[in-house]
């Protein structure tokens, strides 16, 4: 499903999908593309610092659905 919210969000700072992706610094225009479009959700803390940039709440621009990255710590 895509993600209007996202786009619409992206376009109200005047942001192209490129821009976005240089102030994220982790992912490339494609990542974005990919979530506009619904084909992939960020991981958690991309996601919080794309809310961070475009002034938005993660649940509005991504809902619940977000890649969660679990890492185990060496013992």
């Amino acid at each position: 499903m895509k993600n209007l919210n996202l786009k619409s969000a992206r376009k109200k700072k005047q942001l192209t999908q490129s821009q976005l992706a240089d102030l994220i610094e982790v992912v490339g225009k494609a990542a974005v593309s990919n979530w506009e479009t619904g084909y992939s959700k960020p991981r958690l803390e991309v996601a919080i610092l794309v809310s961070e940039i475009l002034e938005e709440d993660v649940t509005f621009l991504f809902g619940y659905d977000v890649q969660v990255s679990c890492t185990k710590k060496a013992v």
